[in-house]
């Protein structure tokens, strides 16, 4: 049975979160769902719980996901190999039909039914619907990975105003009829930016920027995205990090206050970061 200090500190724990409750109360956050938290069965759930109680607290949550390691294993399935120029996977036109199979039916679609059975309000849409997010090619090399020209965020805020939690596949189109790969992160800045979002959270593999690779202790809080370059200059940011942060820095750019690298290797992760004074990641802000 609990006894009475696990009463107090579940108590403390929600009195905490008062503040950051009313705050953040009917602003829009868009979280970029990927990596080990969508492999791993636990993280999974652990994550569409966070999202629904965000969702019942008066947060206007809007989810973005990818699905990399999905997309290679169809591939594999019908004899296809992954091709990658630049660390981006290289998409024809055959690819494409097959990323726009996994991420907008089977991921999507299966991601809303686990929203769906913990009691949220969920709605599965991709970058077609609506036409939403329009895309060219970002460059020939790639094929068809999107880059996009045109993000249309009507049937994002309607399904908000009707109190769905938006599920949001990155598969854009053109008016030639094809479909375009959008990386999920890239994507995510952009829908931040033309939603104004209050917040973009992205999940990933990693504790946030780390001052030494090596240090899981040398998590940098908070930085500043006047401080980006210099920090790409020292080698803190590097490799792989570096398209991330950039995403970052665009969705600052693009008018979201503030944008968090979150752990999704950690259980409720996006609630610790959005709820409470002990962030758990590092913060990108502009200037105070």
């Amino acid at each position: 049975m609990e006894n009475m200090n696990d009463k107090q500190y579940r108590a403390q724990v929600l009195v905490e979160a008062l503040p950051y409750i009313q705050d953040y109360n009917g602003k829009i956050v868009v979280v970029k769902y990927g990596g080990n938290a969508m492999i791993n069965e636990q993280l999974k759930m652990s994550v569409m719980r966070d999202i629904v109680l965000l969702n019942l607290i008066g947060m206007r949550v809007v989810l973005v996901h990818g699905g990399g390691p999905e997309i290679s294993e169809m591939l594999k399935k019908i004899g296809k190999e992954s091709v990658f120029v630049d660390g981006l996977r290289y998409t024809d036109q055959e690819t494409a039909e097959i990323v726009r199979m996994v991420l907008a039916g089977k991921i999507n679609k299966s991601l809303v039914n686990l929203l769906e059975g913990i009691g949220g309000k969920a709605l599965g849409l991709c970058g077609i619907d609506g036409h939403m997010m329009r895309c060219c090619k970002e460059n020939e090399r790639l094929g068809y990975v999107g880059k996009i020209t045109e993000m249309n965020t009507k049937v994002i805020t309607d399904a908000l105003d009707a109190g769905y939690i938006p599920v949001i596949a990155t598969v854009g189109y053109d008016d030639a009829g094809n479909i375009y790969n959008v990386n999920a992160d890239t994507a995510s800045a952009v829908i931040a930016g033309a939603l104004q979002a209050t917040s973009l959270i992205l999940m990933t593999d990693t504790k946030g920027v780390l001052r030494d690779k090596d240090d899981e202790s040398s998590l940098i809080e908070k930085i500043y995205v006047s401080d980006i370059p210099s920090l790409i200059k020292q080698g803190i940011i590097s490799g792989g990090m570096i398209p991330k942060i950039e995403c970052c820095r665009e969705a600052i750019r693009r008018g979201v206050r503030k944008v968090f690298i979150v752990d999704g290797r950690v259980e409720h992760s996006i609630l610790v970061e959005t709820l409470s004074d002990r962030g758990v990641g590092t913060m990108f802000v502009n200037e105070d």
